[in-house]
């Protein structure tokens, strides 16, 4: 009996998965993330450490963003497992969906696309690993004047594990206003057509991309880099093309993560093709933190 019990979960984790949510969140994709995760953990205890540059891999995130991540909380843990994703898109196409499908964490997804909205607290609510106490979601337009309000208002204050922004506009003025959450870790969207001039683009509150020009909007990675030294942070990478910069606070896994410079993130040739759109509004407004 127990023979062909054993014969029969072999053979079903041998097929490809079949389930409606997708091969994302199957058996074999937890079991191996796990295993992942696990192996980093281990390593990390015996001194040998990764270039997190060599650590990704797209699940749920746009680009390589989740491995990424999954290398940086073996090397610094979770400490309460909580996530803010501010301009969250529906949830599922996000930095935090790997984490809150496959490693239990919860947190708080807020976009403005009412829709998209719908969508994703349509998609925890019936998802399996998800359904009993899914991620929160908030339709609301972010601002300077409101983050920190929709935050609290919801549950979420002090320390969180990560912190993910991706506004397409006035995300360097958000996190500069955010104080309701102490985030330890923090992924946030850079405008690498600025290339290393130190330039933010005035606050709009009522900005919408892409607004006057698809490029202006947003903040340099040294700008960013800037605002986030003076909040404590530490740039330890960034996705491929340089725009998805990475944080983490000072003081927390400074031997596994070391701090790298703005020019280390922004060697891919798509940065170089993308400053070239600079020139049309190389005149206009820009302050310089």
């Amino acid at each position: 009996m127990i023979k062909r019990v054993s014969r029969r979960i072999r053979s079903l984790l041998s097929r490809p998965w079949q389930n409606k949510q997708g091969p994302k969140c199957s058996p074999q994709t937890k079991v191996a993330q796990r295993h992942l995760f696990n192996y980093y953990q281990n390593e990390i205890r015996c001194g040998r450490f990764w270039k997190l540059s060599d650590t990704g891999f797209r699940n749920f995130s746009q680009f390589e963003e989740d491995g990424m991540l999954l290398y940086i909380f073996a090397a610094i843990g979770a400490n309460r497992k909580l996530f803010v994703d501010i301009g969250g898109n529906n949830g599922i196409n996000s930095n935090c969906a790997n984490l809150a499908i496959n490693f239990g964490w919860h947190g708080i997804f807020i976009d403005g696309n009412a829709r998209l909205v719908r969508k994703g607290r349509a998609f925890y609510a019936r998802h399996d690993d998800t359904w009993q106490f899914p991620p929160r979601f908030v339709q609301a337009f972010v601002q300077r004047e409101n983050i920190n309000r929709l935050l609290e208002e919801n549950g979420f204050s002090g320390e969180v594990d990560l912190l993910s922004i991706d506004l397409d506009g006035n995300d360097y003025w958000i996190w500069d206003a955010l104080n309701a959450v102490q985030p330890r870790v923090v992924i946030i969207e850079t405008h690498v057509e600025f290339g290393l001039q130190n330039i933010v683009v005035p606050y709009d509150k009522d900005y919408f991309f892409p607004g006057k020009h698809p490029c202006y909007h947003g903040a340099s990675p040294v700008a960013m880099a800037k605002l986030a030294a003076q909040k404590g942070y530490r740039l330890v990478g960034a996705n491929a093309y340089g725009f998805n910069t990475i944080y983490v606070k000072r003081g927390i896994g400074e031997d596994v993560l070391p701090e790298v410079n703005v020019e280390s993130v922004l060697r891919h040739p798509r940065c170089l093709e993308a400053s070239k759109s600079f020139a049309e509004i190389r005149d206009w407004e820009y302050l310089q933190p």
